[in-house]
């Protein structure tokens, strides 16, 4: 009977990682846009954009996908072991490059901001790739999860200076 223990025991710890690891993305899914929603009617609405700037309805959709292959992702990492210095330093990266995608949001929409968000999009796409390293030396596939993620900042880093530029 403890062989069966022993499977139920690893399945639990298990989803309860996949889940956590989602949850705390989605956490600062949330948290960004608290800053974000209340911004987007009223000083975002009469910012000038860039011609490449898509409609309003996008971000929503785009990013919570993100969120959640971020999350699994961490998972993947995760899952490999806590014990192990490789997966402590990935998480680690990931959790910083996390409080930067938060303070992006705080710092455009909350502090209505383009020039400090700028500049700290910066540093999200340097962690991000960071991460992306250190998720590779851990799990491929959660490094090449994180692909879209800094496809898509690199692209939020145009929009951004575009709006920088356009609004003075």
């Amino acid at each position: 009977m403890r062989p069966q223990f022993s499977v139920v025991t690893s399945l639990y710890v298990r989803a309860t990682q996949f889940f956590a690891s989602i949850a705390v993305c989605l956490l600062a899914a949330v948290i960004g846009s608290a800053f974000t929603m209340p911004a987007i009617p009223t000083w975002y609405a009469t910012l000038l954009k860039p011609a490449l700037n898509p409609p309003a309805w996008v971000f929503g959709p785009v990013w919570t996908v993100l969120y959640i292959l971020m999350g699994i992702a961490l998972y993947l990492v995760w899952s490999r072991g806590w014990s192990q210095k490789n997966v402590q330093v990935a998480m680690t990266i990931f959790a910083v490059q996390l409080v930067l995608n938060v303070l992006w949001s705080y710092l455009f929409f909350g502090l209505q901001s383009p020039f400090f968000a700028l500049i700290e999009i910066v540093l999200l796409w340097i962690a991000i790739f960071m991460t992306i390293g250190a998720f590779y030396r851990v799990s491929v596939p959660a490094a090449l999860l994180l692909l879209p993620y800094l496809l898509w900042v690199s692209f939020a880093a145009y929009l951004t200076y575009g709006i920088y530029i356009l609004n003075p």
